[in-house]
């Protein structure tokens, strides 16, 4: 796969990994072939996908280190496609919720009906392995909150019964980041939960140019299948790969450095909030993710660089006089990280 830096939005060009092919592997940390799985989801995505490579990274990423991902783009940038062909290469099942102000909780989870002369729990359809929350800003906050249990700890409590959700599970929520009217903003301790914050920005000219010529040749956005996405990795390659990242290794040092970029976000005067430590460990995370990815056996400082903005861009706010001025919380991040000295 294109190794591209997932704080891109865009299919453009964007900072690079080493090539797989060049960077030293070792059978202990999942080996060349499992990896070669996961490096080809990019080519079967990209059949009905046009660019958002960088995008497609920081799902593998998210699904490698168990976390959940908020897509931010407008409408018409292929958030729903790229996750369902993300799917169909993985041979995982997807579920797709529109979220509306009058979207229950019971609604996402599922409850108990009367059938038969019987209770039974009739499952939601966040019993998945990809769920896309779409535009999950629409929904008032209980209904938001159903989901913090299922992203936390993977399973859905109801009468007192916990059932446990199929294993892989993500979450991939998305939300229009123009369109404010009718719509309810997540609260701090849902965006938490997100591992990543991704941007899906518009193609290029020649991938839009490629996008027109795909739907004149008669490609269907809504059947990755019959485009031709085949699955080049399944859910046990996926939970081969978990373990692979897990074992990757990081230095003392590297630690260090996680410790002091997120500290500097909480003492940085244009943040009235910074990081969580439930943030620095999702930025650990992430790096183990993207090393692997990468073909390394340990994290270096490059790795935590490259996956900083996407995970911590979300858990930080910009003091509003400053929004107002059209400061970014990249902006306030990437002076940090300029800061920071790295080991």
């Amino acid at each position: 796969m294109t190794e591209q830096d997932p704080t891109t939005g865009s299919g453009g060009p964007a900072p690079t990994r080493p090539a797989p092919a060049s960077a030293p592997v070792e059978p202990g940390v999942g080996g060349p072939d499992l990896r070669a799985q996961f490096h080809g989801i990019s080519q079967e995505v990209g059949k009905v996908v046009v660019g958002q490579s960088g995008v497609l990274s920081g799902l593998l990423c998210a699904l490698l280190a168990g976390g959940h991902v908020l897509l931010e783009g407008v409408p018409g940038v292929a958030k729903t496609l790229l996750v369902k062909s993300l799917a169909a290469s993985l041979r995982l099942d997807a579920t797709r919720v529109q979220f509306t102000p009058d979207l229950m909780p019971s609604d996402i989870l599922g409850q108990m009906i009367f059938d038969r002369g019987e209770f039974r729990f009739r499952h939601g359809p966040v019993f998945t392995n990809l769920l896309l929350a779409d535009e999950i800003n629409r929904t008032p906050p209980k209904t938001q909150a159903a989901l913090l249990e299922a992203m936390e700890e993977r399973q859905v409590s109801t009468d007192g019964v916990a059932r446990a959700l199929p294993i892989p599970f993500m979450v991939v929520a998305t939300q229009n980041p123009i369109d404010y009217e009718g719509t309810y903003p997540l609260p701090e301790a849902q965006l938490d939960r997100f591992l990543f914050k991704l941007v899906v920005d518009y193609p290029s000219p020649d991938e839009e140019l490629e996008v027109l010529r795909r739907h004149h040749r008669g490609l269907d956005p809504h059947d990755p299948i019959g485009a031709g996405v085949q699955a080049v990795a399944t859910a046990e390659s996926l939970a081969a790969a978990k373990i692979a990242v897990a074992g990757v290794g990081v230095e003392e040092n590297v630690l260090g450095y996680i410790v002091s970029l997120v500290r500097a976000t909480r003492q940085a005067p244009s943040f009235s909030l910074g990081v969580s430590p439930r943030g620095a460990a999702a930025l650990l995370k992430a790096a183990k993710a993207w090393a692997w990815l990468s073909g390394r056996t340990y994290v270096t400082p490059d790795e935590v660089k490259a996956m900083a903005r996407p995970t911590l861009r979300h858990r930080v706010i910009v003091r509003p006089e400053l929004e107002i001025d059209g400061v970014t919380a990249d902006q306030v991040l990437d002076g940090l990280l300029a800061q920071v000295p790295a080991p």
